[in-house]
């Protein structure tokens, strides 16, 4: 039986739903007895925007200085082990993962989380980003900045708000670098705190 990514990521979205949460990612990896099927979860676009209204009114004490809410995840111990419950149940019953060897991990997407799709970067326009490419752009691979936007498949980055090092440098001939999405290997938010 063969790994059912696009099956195994459905019903974690449909276990996910039902404790107000989204997958952001899946991952399946490793070997032998060391296999490890990987979900990351936050809370829902109402239970984020809930989040925000109480830190905006002072209700949340534990939040990190410096972080825009918009970056947290919100979720919780509690709502990680409510989650692997629930999905490690319904994994079990459906069957889908071949072999009984692996170990189910749930946490967050982390400060430094990834971004995939054209809703991610949306969301986090106004972020710092780092964003490596599948070819360069301007002879360069990896670049590092504020993104600015993302407008029609396109990302628009801020070079500006981060001092370039290495072939960054040299191959940032202007203030803001335009990177088709298309050409995106990997981004991910960099950590401003």
């Amino acid at each position: 039986m063969a790994l059912q990514m696009d099956e195994i990521r459905a019903l974690a979205e449909r276990v996910a739903a039902s404790h107000h949460l989204e997958v952001v990612d899946v991952e399946f990896g490793g070997g032998g007895k060391s296999r490890a099927l990987r979900v990351f979860v936050e809370k829902d676009a109402a239970e984020r925007k809930r989040l925000a209204e109480r830190a905006a009114a002072g209700e949340v004490e534990d939040l990190p200085k410096g972080v825009p809410v918009e970056l947290l995840s919100g979720v919780t111990h509690e709502d990680c082990a409510a989650f692997a419950t629930d999905f490690g149940t319904l994994l079990d019953v459906e069957d889908v993962v071949p072999g009984s060897e692996y170990t189910l991990e749930v946490s967050s997407p982390g400060l430094e989380r990834k971004l995939a799709t054209p809703e991610d970067f949306a969301r986090f326009a106004g972020s710092l980003i780092k964003v490596k490419t599948f070819t360069p752009v301007n002879s360069n691979r990896i670049w590092t900045g504020r993104l600015t936007g993302s407008d029609g498949g396109v990302l628009k980055i801020d070079l500006a708000a981060v001092k370039q090092k290495g072939k960054a440098k040299k191959a940032a001939v202007a203030d803001v670098i335009e990177i088709a999405l298309a050409n995106v290997e990997k981004a991910n938010l960099v950590v401003e705190i």
